[in-house]
């Protein structure tokens, strides 16, 4: 009878860490400069992976999440239009823009995640200091589009180069 209420306790417990995301209400906000002096808001949603998030052990900890390129929202259907081809996110190529962990931190504010950020092809380290509040995971970062060879043929002025993304992941 132990052996079982410890086996019961065992995958119980596991399975408080092991978190599904809610894509309904996750999603990831963009913010650029345009024209060198409006700011162009957006967002992706879509967000699917894995996400397994244990506080208090860290080393156990991952994530490996996607969110579809193709639900690029500006609220501008034609300079969406524009985001989805070959310029930009080329999304019948890229469909997918994803972050997979290989250390998760605690710092003095929350806790950072370092791993592999892949969009448009191309893959580099990224690290994303979030917090974990109220079963979200809240997390930005900033990126330089021409890293991931966004918009190559548009100068600064038209786009800027610093894209800022805050993310809200929420688990279920």
């Amino acid at each position: 009878m132990k052996q079982i209420m410890f086996f019961s306790f065992v995958l119980w417990t596991s399975s408080l860490f092991a978190q599904s995301i809610n894509s309904n209400l996750s999603v990831v906000n963009f913010s650029v400069k345009n024209m060198g002096f409006k700011t162009v808001e957006g967002s992706f949603s879509g967000m699917q992976g894995e996400v397994l998030f244990n506080p208090a052990n860290l080393k156990s900890s991952r994530f490996d999440v996607c969110i579809d390129a193709s639900s690029v929202n500006t609220n501008n259907e034609k300079r969406d239009e524009h985001l989805l081809n070959e310029d930009f996110f080329e999304v019948d190529t890229y469909p997918t823009i994803c972050f997979v962990s290989s250390n998760i931190e605690s710092t003095d504010e929350g806790f950072i995640a370092e791993g592999m950020l892949s969009m448009h092809g191309e893959i580099k380290e990224a690290s994303i200091p979030f917090a974990f509040i109220n079963n979200t995971l809240a997390g930005n970062l900033s990126v330089d589009r021409l890293d991931y060879k966004l918009g190559e043929n548009f100068g600064k002025f038209m786009v800027g180069y610093d894209i800022a993304i805050d993310i809200q992941c929420v688990l279920e």
